[in-house]
C-alpha cells in the first residue's frame, strides 16, 4: 500500500503547499516516529515543536502556519485529524481481511439464522438459539452470543465478547475485547429477614447502527423494557451503563465513566474520563462534562459542567482558583491571629 502526496490530497480533499506531486508514503506515524516514507499530520497547536522536528515525508496542516520544517511535503486541510483519519483508514485497510467461515471448534446451535457463506465465527464461540446474524457480520474468537440475540449486518465482534441473551445489535456495531452486553442490573431489596434478595432483571440491551463498545465496558440489562445506546454513540474502555440508561444518538462516553440506572443522557453529549453521574437524571442534549465530574442532579441542553458536585464550567473554575489560594488565606488568618493575641486586643 501506497500514496503519493498527489493521492493524499485528493484522498483527504486538501491542498498541496509544497512537494513532489509523486513523493510517495507508505504509512502513517506521529510526527516524532515518523520516517521519510510515512505520512503524519498537525492536529494540536501543543505537538507545534514535534512538527518543526518531524522526519515525516508528509504532514497534513492547518491553514496559517508560522513556520514550516524543511525537507517535508505539506497538505493544508481544514481538519488534519480527521483527514488524517483517512490516511489511516486506508493503509489500515489491508491489515484487516473480512473472511466468511465458521471454525470447526465453533458451537451454534442449529435455530441460529443467519448466512454461513456471509458471515465469520472465530474458535471456540458460542452461539445460542434462535439468534439472526445479519450478513458481513464478524464473530471473534471465544464470543459468547446468548439465546434470541440479534445482530444487524457488518457488525464486529472483538475476541471475548459476551453478548446476553434477546439483546439487539444494530448494523456496523463494533465492539472490542472483554465488553459484556446484557449483564444483570445492579437490582437487590432489604428482605424481611435481613437479606438482600435479587431482582430479576428481564430487560434487554439495544445498541443502535454505528455504535462502538471498548474493551471491558459492561452494559447491563434492563430491569424491564430496554437499555439503550442510540446511533453513532462511540463508548471507550471500562465504562458502566446501568440498567435502564438511555444514550442519546452520536454521544461520546470517555474512560472509566460510571452511569447509574434509569439516567437518560440527550443526543451528542460529551461526557468526559471518570465521570460519575447519580441514578434517575436526566442529561441535556450538546452538554459536556468535564472529566471527574460527578452529576447528582439534572444538567440542562447545551450547557458544560465540572467539579464534584458538578456545577457550571465557569462557577467550577472560579471555585478551583479559590481553592488552590486556600492555604495561603489560612496561613495569613493564623499570623493575624497570633498577632491579636500577643497584643492582648
Amino acid at each position: 500500500m501506497k500514496l503519493t502526496l498527489e493521492a493524499v490530497a485528493a484522498l483527504t480533499g486538501g491542498k498541496i503547499l509544497s512537494g513532489d506531486p509523486e513523493l510517495t508514503v507508505f504509512g502513517v506515524a506521529s510526527l516524532l516516529d515518523a520516517s521519510r516514507e510515512e505520512a503524519s499530520f498537525l492536529g494540536n497547536e501543543k505537538y507545534f515543536q514535534d512538527f518543526l522536528h518531524t522526519s515525516a515525508g508528509i504532514v497534513l496542516v492547518p491553514p496559517g502556519l508560522p513556520a514550516y520544517p524543511e525537507h517535508a511535503a505539506f497538505v493544508e486541510v481544514d481538519n488534519p485529524s480527521m483527514a488524517f483519519n483517512a490516511l489511516v483508514k486506508y493503509f489500515m485497510a489491508s491489515a484487516y481481511r473480512f473472511t466468511p467461515g465458521i471454525h470447526p471448534t465453533a458451537i451454534i446451535d442449529p435455530t441460529a439464522s443467519f448466512n454461513p457463506d456471509k458471515i465469520h465465527v472465530g474458535a471456540y464461540t458460542c452461539i445460542g438459539a434462535h439468534c439472526i446474524i445479519g450478513d458481513g457480520t464478524d464473530i471473534g474468537n471465544g464470543c459468547d452470543i446468548g439465546d434470541g440475540v440479534t445482530m444487524g449486518e457488518n457488525c464486529r465482534l472483538h475476541a471475548h465478547v459476551t453478548i446476553r441473551e434477546r439483546c439487539k445489535l444494530g448494523n456496523r456495531v463494533t465492539i472490542q475485547p472483554g465488553a459484556v452486553i446484557g449483564s444483570d442490573g445492579f437490582g437487590f431489596l432489604m428482605g424481611d429477614n435481613g437479606r438482600y434478595v435479587g431482582i430479576d432483571q428481564v430487560g434487554i440491551v439495544e445498541l443502535g447502527d454505528d455504535v462502538d463498545v471498548g474493551a471491558n465496558t459492561t452494559i447491563d440489562r434492563a430491569r424491564f423494557g430496554r437499555t439503550i445506546v442510540g446511533e453513532g454513540t462511540k463508548i471507550d474502555n471500562l465504562i458502566q451503563l446501568g440498567h435502564n440508561v438511555v444514550v442519546g444518538r452520536h454521544c461520546i462516553i470517555v474512560a472509566q465513566s460510571g452511569i447509574a440506572g434509569s439516567t437518560k443522557v440527550g443526543d451528542y453529549a460529551t461526557i468526559a474520563a471518570q465521570v460519575g453521574i447519580s441514578g434517575h437524571l436526566n442529561i441535556g442534549s450538546k452538554s459536556t462534562l468535564g472529566a471527574k465530574t460527578g452529576v447528582l442532579s439534572d444538567i440542562p441542553e447545551n450547557s458544560t459542567y465540572w467539579g464534584m458536585p458538578a456545577f457550571p464550567y465557569k462557577d467550577a473554575t472560579r471555585q478551583y482558583a479559590a481553592l488552590k489560594k486556600l492555604p495561603a488565606l489560612i496561613k495569613e488568618v493564623r499570623a493575624l491571629k497570633k498577632e491579636l493575641d500577643s497584643s492582648g486586643k
